[in-house]
């Protein structure tokens, strides 16, 4: 079983400075990682399979959103940026997160559809990073997600111009009582800008965390003919 062993805590000192404990004390941050062992042997075959029973640990385990992830794009300029969003469904074609069309990272993958995936488990001590190309998934799709969606999420997407400057939340707030008004009684339609994307991944790596900073890391990479290899990677 994985356990947390020597967590960092402040002296009596830094913790009654704390201006001091920040500025001088963050290198101490510390803790030491005990992992359950992970191997090449251990490894399913396929990494969606491998994904599904670490997620699957996650859900059961984790306190707060297992399905959060950091999606990392870059658009023309070669310019990286990161968010975190939710995936909503996930299978061997890929991972499926929904968003505004007209957002950055829509922007940016119009540019340039690779990007990243991470999902990290601190309670697990376990990451998953995946790679791949992105492509927007069938418009009922989208639609059969949205009309899920509680309805004041789904004003919230209809009231905003994702990424795009506004005046103030009260500006915000008046588009989306306007628009409750408007629609009362009536189902909320599928904004035109906003669906959901299918990252198709071509890489996997599953990391698990291990005494010394010795960590496991196991690596899978998609050939042409759709297979799949596993090689270790040095922590």
């Amino acid at each position: 079983m994985f356990r947390f062993i020597k967590r960092w805590l402040p002296s009596k000192e830094e913790a009654s400075s704390p201006g001091r404990l920040l500025s001088q004390s963050i290198t101490l941050m510390r803790r030491e990682y005990q992992g359950e062992p992970f191997s090449e042997e251990l490894a399913e075959s396929h990494p969606v399979d491998q994904f599904e029973i670490w997620f699957d640990d996650a859900v059961r385990t984790e306190k707060f959103d297992p399905n959060a992830m950091t999606l990392s794009t870059a658009g023309e300029s070669g310019t990286p940026t990161a968010r975190v969003v939710l995936l909503k469904e996930y299978d061997k074609t890929g991972f499926v997160f929904y968003t505004s069309y007209e957002s950055r990272k829509a922007k940016d993958l119009v540019q340039n559809p690779a990007a990243s995936l991470n999902f990290f488990w601190p309670d697990l001590i376990r990451q998953v990073h995946i790679e791949g190309t992105v492509e927007k998934v069938p418009r009922e799709m989208s639609a059969a997600y949205f009309s899920k969606r509680p309805r004041a999420s789904q004003l919230s997407a209809l009231a905003s111009s994702q990424s795009e400057p506004v005046s103030s939340r009260g500006e915000l707030e008046q588009k989306v009582k306007a628009l409750d008004e408007k629609f009362a009684g009536k189902e909320i339609p599928l904004p035109p800008n906003w669906g959901g994307y299918r990252l198709k991944p071509t890489r996997f790596e599953f990391w698990q965390g291990r005494v010394n900073r010795l960590h496991d890391r196991i690596c899978y990479t998609k050939s042409d003919n759709d297979i799949w290899s596993i090689i270790r990677l040095s922590p």
